[in-house]
């Protein structure tokens, strides 16, 4: 009974966390080397979040993803990877396999962060923020979160919409005025 009061505890503080969150900033993830990285390093940036996965039918979307990562970086663009394998177990890698994974097929230079969970009962904070804040839960792999420079959300796309789609590169293009 005790062990079962301290998990929920814990899920209550970590649901807490995430609401009491005024913007992205306040969290911090780890990278997929394993290294803290606080997200207000992307203060006053165009961030987008995009939950990702390298055995998905969207999978390709990578491609697209560091075309607009390059376009726009120099801008003060930002693309934030995060390893999810929620869904279809389509991220079973370790964080290693992940990031060869990424880099040896799609050449990705925008940052990755650690696998996590971004649904169910181990959903993590960022996440959890995120999913509040527009759309609720994440329904599937490359869900897109475009995040302003105040780090608040400003539109959720879902993974149909492709990272270079005239929707999403227009509201990039809009966002980084």
């Amino acid at each position: 009974m005790k062990a079962i009061a301290t998990v929920l505890g814990g899920v209550l503080l970590v649901a807490m966390s995430a609401f009491a969150a005024n913007s992205i900033y306040d969290f911090t993830m780890n990278n997929i080397d394993g290294k803290p990285t606080p997200l207000k390093n992307y203060s006053g940036k165009v961030v987008l979040v995009v939950n990702v996965a390298s055995k998905c039918g969207f999978t390709p979307q990578y491609t697209g993803l560091e075309n607009l990562y390059q376009k726009y970086h120099s801008k003060g663009f930002e693309i934030v990877g995060v390893p999810a394998n929620n869904f279809g177990a389509q991220e079973p890698g370790t964080d290693e396999e992940i990031k060869t994974f990424c880099s040896r097929n799609y050449n990705v230079t925008f940052p990755i962060m650690s696998k996590v969970s971004v649904k169910g009962a181990d959903i993590t904070p960022l996440y959890q923020y995120l999913t509040a804040a527009k759309g609720g839960d994440v329904k599937w792999n490359f869900t897109k979160f475009l995040v302003g420079k105040d780090g608040k959300v400003i539109e959720r796309f879902e993974s149909k919409v492709a990272p270079e789609s005239p929707e999403l590169t227009a509201a990039v293009e809009k966002a980084l005025q």
